[in-house]
């Protein structure tokens, strides 16, 4: 029952804590494997015995395999977007739309030479910047150095392709290393205080050993683990807040050269040939060209720089305060999440003048917020997530878990929730992001099956503009893998999803964690369109 453990049981082979719904298995690894591998929990879902369903999620995210770093490595024989090249291939002498274009990559590295295997991370958009046309692209790795990148044709004109290098297969492999040997790059602090006495620790889902004890700060519901080092003179229920600590770049001699703006780092690929296609209209009593590569098509694509469904439910638009503030009438909105889902609260509440915040005088960062309509009977609210979150200065008491926040939901016909999470977990091993969906997927079904009316949407992750501290800590390449998996849990489950990730790498502008006004408006359409689809 004691609130802070030993170092001594930190170190130990496994510690099994109870909780008032399920048991979680803390794993720590004993010498020599302890500073590569000390942060490994068992998955929520494998502790309740069931591994179909952990495999699954992990199949969701397979990549292939990568390139071992020599330690004197040059970047020679690495991946290069210069000397890479895509070419469009054949369409049977014209293009309609309704078929489907196919563009061949290959990569190549610095010296010139085709790579002979996979594992780089390549995006790739279809594009008419003078329709404000654009859909993202579904690429395949051959592993052998060669992809497809495959795009429905779904406007008459100009469509240019675009392939992007996000990085190397050896970036990946470094980007790889770090999740596993060093989670903690970004570390949290709290600060203890009582009296005129205050001492300040560092904290994280994973403490590095040392002779220090443990505060265990593990939430009694959901089981996520938190925990922070000991004040040496305070006791550990005098903690009175949780912030960003800082970061710790730890690259190894050379690894810094693969992380390069305009060099190797978020790179476009040149073409072979034509960049572009002429579609023509679709003719009339035509079936669509059979493909011989089959995939997964996209959630929609712009047109007239506004965002269109390929599927679901059609997107409407809401372009004036009273169509919006029609649409949210009655309703209480709930929002959790990071800074990307209170992008939207504060789109909300510029957008609605009479949607009024009530001053709950907390963080302008971290919230919680609150805008009332009083007249049309509207309510959104914005929490952030429980940690790991970056933000500042974040009283103990406002630290909620989404989970734990859903189970207070009454819910209903009138009550929305809007969930996205997923930033802040870029630089912890993938079972950590997953035992935290697989909590939230479960207040989700219990909310649903108790008020069934109750509209539940989901964002995804997107892509950011790309520095190397942002790389280290936020790549898309771990996006993509938090993208995947978030897919893959709730699949299945009467949620609606927002896909922002499709949503920023079909658009002309650049990519930001935050994305610009115009996609954000786009985002919030989609939203208001799963709450009003009529």
């Amino acid at each position: 029952d004691s609130v802070y453990t030993n170092n001594y049981l930190h170190l130990c082979c496994r510690i099994i804590i109870y909780t008032y719904t399920h048991l979680i298995i803390f794993i720590c690894k004993s010498h020599p494997d302890l500073q590569s591998n000390f942060c490994s929990f068992q998955p929520y879902s494998v502790a309740l015995g069931e591994a179909v369903e952990e495999r699954r999620l992990l199949d969701s995210v397979t990549w292939p395999e990568t390139p071992l770093i020599p330690v004197n490595f040059t970047l020679k024989q690495t991946s290069d977007p210069a000397h890479s090249t895509f070419t469009i291939l054949p369409g049977g002498g014209e293009w309609r739309v309704g078929d489907h274009l196919k563009v061949i990559i290959q990569v190549k590295d610095f010296e010139g030479h085709p790579k002979t295997s996979g594992g780089d991370f390549i995006v790739a958009r279809l594009h008419n910047p003078k329709l404000g046309a654009g859909v993202a692209g579904q690429v395949l790795d051959h592993v052998n150095g060669s992809y497809s990148a495959v795009f429905p044709l779904l406007w008459n004109g100009s469509a240019e392709v675009q392939v992007t290098l996000v990085h190397s297969s050896e970036a990946v492999t470094v980007l790889r290393r770090l999740s596993t040997e060093q989670p903690d790059r970004i570390h949290f602090k709290s600060l203890f205080r009582s009296g005129s006495e205050s001492e300040t620790t560092t904290c994280n889902i994973c403490l590095r050993p040392n002779n220090q004890p443990i505060c265990n700060y593990t939430d009694l519901r959901t089981g996520e683990p938190w925990f922070c080092f000991k004040p040496k003179n305070l006791n550990c229920h005098t903690r009175i807040n949780h912030s960003k600590g800082g970061y710790k770049e730890n690259l190894r001699k050379n690894e810094k050269e693969l992380f390069q703006s305009h060099v190797n780092l978020k790179v476009s690929i040149q073409a072979v040939g034509s960049t572009s296609v002429l579609v023509l209209p679709k003719k009339e009593g035509n079936n669509e060209k059979k493909d011989s590569i089959v995939t997964p098509g996209p959630f929609g694509y712009y047109y007239q720089q506004v965002w269109q469904a390929l599927g679901g439910t059609p997107v409407r638009q809401f372009s004036s305060p009273s169509a919006i503030t029609e649409c949210l009438k009655g309703k209480v909105i709930h929002l959790y999440g990071d800074s990307t889902i209170r992008q939207w609260f504060d789109h909300l509440r510029e957008a609605l003048p009479d949607l009024k915040e009530f001053d709950l005088h907390s963080s302008k960062q971290s919230g919680p917020f609150m805008t009332l309509d009083y007249p049309n009977n509207i309510m959104v609210t914005y929490r952030c997530h429980g940690p790991p979150i970056r933000f500042g200065d974040v009283p103990t008491s406002q630290l909620r878990y989404i989970a734990n926040e859903l189970d207070d939901v009454v819910g209903g016909s009138n009550t929305v929730v809007v969930i996205g999470i997923w930033s802040h977990f870029s630089t912890f091993p993938i079972d950590i992001y997953i035992r935290r969906l697989q909590t939230i997927r479960r207040a989700v079904i219990g909310l649903l099956d108790r008020a069934p009316g109750t509209l539940v949407i989901i964002r995804t992750a997107n892509l950011k503009q790309l520095t190397l501290y942002e790389t280290l800590t936020n790549s898309d390449w771990y996006s993509l893998q938090r993208d995947k998996v978030l897919r893959a849990i709730f699949k299945g489950i009467s949620v609606h999803l927002v896909d922002a990730w499709e949503m920023v790498l079909a658009h002309h502008l650049p990519h930001n964690l935050h994305p610009q006004p115009p996609i954000i408006k786009n985002m919030i359409n989609v939203v208001l369109s799963y709450i009003c689809p009529k």
